[in-house]
């Protein structure tokens, strides 16, 4: 036979024949381009894609991708998602969810598919606000939040989700905004090929419900001195003219002016592979005196949960054989009631 011919994709071949029912301005429009931008390019035959969801505006997500998918139930596309994965360890597998169905009911199904390091990526849209169900404050809102279920402001302290995950023993986390279409793209590409579980906040704007969350990290004329955009072995400067950076005094960071005083030598260099630092790093989005990070924050290199598991089965059956099914329900280790 001649050589396979290859066959190549784009954006539109990810484009599914469903209207997309979001509330026009949503966030979820910017990611769900991105996302069927950056899929052609992933190399990954389409049949192999599987985009899971919970429940939420985020959980349509699957409705709108031409690939196969799962929208499951509220908090459990991770349950969904790893037994996807280990039925067929050749899936990509997607799980597409929200800061309410992620970090609420599904708080501990999302630590614990970050614990076991399957080898696949989480795409949590953080918009701050329960969205579907008309504009309650969410496990991500923060002090003092008013809303429908919280009329005089929220008191809960609210969830730092890329702490939470390297908390969990997350092997990959990283921070990306809705608007910033290129850096989205890059950041999903990592993901992609990080083996192990890849987790990517992105910060979402409801334009109904919460408009206006993270205008500071998305407005033109003031971003470039609220963001920081982490780059692997560069230093962590920010600015409109590049000129404050984060230095390390003590065990804490404090934001620094360049010049006469400090020079880039004395910034931080990022390195994504330092957890201490990726706890620093985590921790800076709750703090309005500082940056917030976007990008890698920490990535580290640990054996997948499927690639364990498959071991274990192959020396299993080379010491005891395939084994035989109708025996084993068969043989004496049975009783009566």
């Amino acid at each position: 036979m001649g050589d396979q011919q290859t066959v190549t994709f784009s954006k539109k071949d990810f484009v599914s024949d469903q209207d997309v029912r979001w509330c026009p301005g949503c966030g979820d429009y910017a990611i769900l381009s991105q996302v069927q931008k950056v899929f052609p390019q992933l190399g990954v035959p389409k049949e192999k894609f599987l985009v899971v969801s919970g429940i939420g505006c985020s959980s349509r997500f699957p409705y709108y991708m031409n690939t196969f998918g799962f929208h499951s139930i509220h908090g459990r596309a991770p349950a969904l998602a790893t037994g996807a994965k280990i039925a067929n360890p050749d899936l990509s597998v997607w799980v597409v969810t929200g800061d309410g169905d992620s970090m609420s009911i599904g708080g501990n199904h999302f630590i614990h598919v970050l614990r076991r390091n399957f080898d696949l990526n989480i795409l949590l849209f953080n918009n701050q606000v329960y969205g579907l169900t008309k504009g309650q404050y969410s496990p991500t809102s923060e002090i003092g939040k008013i809303s429908n279920s919280t009329p005089f402001g929220s008191v809960d302290y609210p969830f730092n989700p890329p702490l939470l995950a390297l908390g969990a023993g997350g092997t990959f986390i990283a921070r990306s905004i809705d608007r910033e279409q290129s850096h989205l793209q890059g950041i999903l590409k990592e993901a992609h090929k990080h083996e192990g579980t890849s987790f990517v906040e992105i910060y979402q704007n409801c334009w109904v419900f919460n408009d206006g969350a993270f205008a500071s990290l998305t407005e033109r004329e003031i971003k470039m001195e609220t963001q920081l955009i982490l780059e692997q072995g560069k230093p962590m400067v920010f600015g409109k003219n590049k000129d404050k950076g984060l230095r390390l005094k003590g065990s804490k960071l404090q934001v620094v002016q360049l010049g006469k005083k400090y020079s880039v030598d004395d910034i931080l260099v990022h390195d994504e592979k330092n957890k201490i630092q990726g706890l620093l790093l985590s921790e800076l989005s709750c703090d309005k005196n500082f940056p917030t990070p976007i990008g890698i924050i920490y990535q580290e290199d640990k054996p997948t949960y499927e690639t364990m598991l498959y071991n274990q089965l192959e020396k299993a059956v080379k010491s005891k054989g395939k084994g035989n099914l109708d025996k084993l329900f068969n043989d004496s280790h049975t009783w009566k009631v």
